[in-house]
């Protein structure tokens, strides 16, 4: 319980870190008392309790990250995302292109569907999912060239064909991009 407090209350990013690593190997860890950080007022404390949660194995962290992906702050929802994604849990798909249309930690996210990507059946939906946002008129340019981008890491035909008509995109940073990821896949 101190050193969940410690970790919870801590500001210094160094000493933070150390903490978690400390309260990552400590056994029980205080996963439930993370999980209620989570809950608090306060963003910072936050902030601090999903991320020690995210640095702790097995299941019960798993599903205090489930919880945090609905969390309104999304801070919160965006360390669970990441995460979960690095566990292979599909369920945080939705939050990591938010993350990467809204360009926080956009180059974490798309790195995380990446790795969910792993089959076939898996990479078409997130490639589906991923010109679905593309096709929305209220997409930006920005977000458009970070969802091309995203696509680089997604194996398979759904991302080959987006890639294809994405080559011929009216904006010239999006065309360029998907011209470029096409040239790289031709080569593997």
């Amino acid at each position: 319980e101190a050193l969940v407090e410690a970790v919870l209350g801590e500001t210094d990013p160094h000493v933070a870190g150390a903490l978690r690593w400390a309260l990552a190997r400590s056994g029980d860890g205080g996963r439930a008392l993370l999980a209620e950080g989570i809950g608090s007022p306060v963003a910072a404390v936050r902030e601090r309790a999903v991320r020690s949660l995210a640095e702790m194995p097995g299941d019960e962290a798993t599903g205090h990250l489930r919880d945090a992906l609905a969390h309104p702050d999304p801070v919160v929802g965006g360390y669970a995302a990441l995460e979960l994604g690095a566990r292979g849990e599909a369920d945080a798909v939705p939050t990591l292109i938010d993350m990467i249309v809204e360009g926080r930690n956009d180059t974490e996210a798309a790195d995380a569907l990446s790795v969910l990507a792993g089959d076939t059946a898996t990479a078409d939906r997130i490639a589906a999912r991923l010109v679905d946002r593309l096709a929305l008129g209220t997409t930006g340019a920005p977000a458009r060239g970070r969802l091309t981008q995203a696509l680089a890491g997604v194996p398979g035909t759904t991302a080959s064909r987006a890639l294809v008509e994405l080559s011929h995109d009216a904006e010239r940073a999006v065309a360029l991009t998907a011209a470029y990821l096409l040239q790289l896949r031709a080569g593997r």
